[in-house]
Parts: C-alpha cells; structure tokens; sequence
C-alpha cells in the first residue's frame, strides 16, 4: 500500500513573515480591505496553515482617500451601542472619514478576518495611517499596488 504524502503545517517560528506597504489614494474601500486582509491572514503563501498566524505585515497610507462607491457616501452607516437605555448610536462613512479615517479601513479588514483569538492577533499585524508618513521605515516595508 503506497503512502500519500501528507499535509505540512508550518510554526510561526518556520516562517518569516514581511512588511508590505500599500498606498490607498483612490481605491475602493472593499476591493482593497479584502485584499489586505489577504495579507494579513497569509493566504498568498504556499507555507499558509488555518490554524497559525503566518501572514504578514502591512502598513496602509492615506486611509482618508479611500474611495466608496455609489451612494454609500451618505447612506453606509456605522452603527455603535453605548451599553445605556436608547443608547444606540449611528454615524455615517462620511462622517467618520471626517472625524477618524484610519477607522473605516480598519473596520473594513477586521470584518474579513476571524472572529476569534487568532484573528484579534492577527488584526495587531495591520497599520494604518493618514497622510503619506508612517513610523516603520526601519522595517523597510515593500511597496505593493493592489
């Protein structure tokens, strides 16, 4: 009887995980937070295991020229819960790419990662940052268009 080979899972400590910059000026929020998530969760990789944080790194820049598309400017709405009686409280995308632009994208790609202990882990691999400067130049992130 012939053996099959069988599947290899990867450690954290077998793998080396990378730095990846991506520029958000003028992309949409969705395409772009699925793609990152991508990243993050290390599905690009041939080592990727389910079970295992393997994926990578990425620094986001200009958070506030993302771009949503249709009429989602006004009607997208966040919806948060202050925990008190009638506490329910609603800000549109509009008003939080105002307020907190770093907030959408962030949501954005916590929503597409798991829901559990290892995807609060792996959501502390992604930064984002308004304007073009970010503090992680010594990492050498690498600059991918997505």
């Amino acid at each position: 009887m012939e053996t099959s080979p069988k599947t290899r899972f990867f450690k954290q400590e077998e793998v080396n995980q990378k730095w990846y910059l991506v520029d958000a000026t003028g992309k949409t929020l969705g395409r772009v937070a699925s793609q990152i998530a991508h990243i993050i969760r290390g599905k690009h990789k041939p080592t990727f295991t389910p079970n295992a944080d393997l994926g990578d790194y990425v620094v986001v820049i200009n958070a506030e020229k993302v771009v949503v598309t249709g009429k989602r400017q006004e009607l997208k709405e966040y919806y948060h819960n202050t925990q008190y009686p009638g506490g329910a409280r609603f800000e549109s995308i509009k008003d939080i790419l105002k307020r907190k632009p770093t907030a959408v994208v962030e949501h954005a790609v916590k929503g597409m990662l798991p829901h559990n202990r290892l995807g609060r882990q792996m959501f502390k691999k992604l930064k984002v940052y308004t304007g073009e400067s970010h503090p992680h130049s010594a990492q050498s992130p690498e600059a991918i268009t997505l």
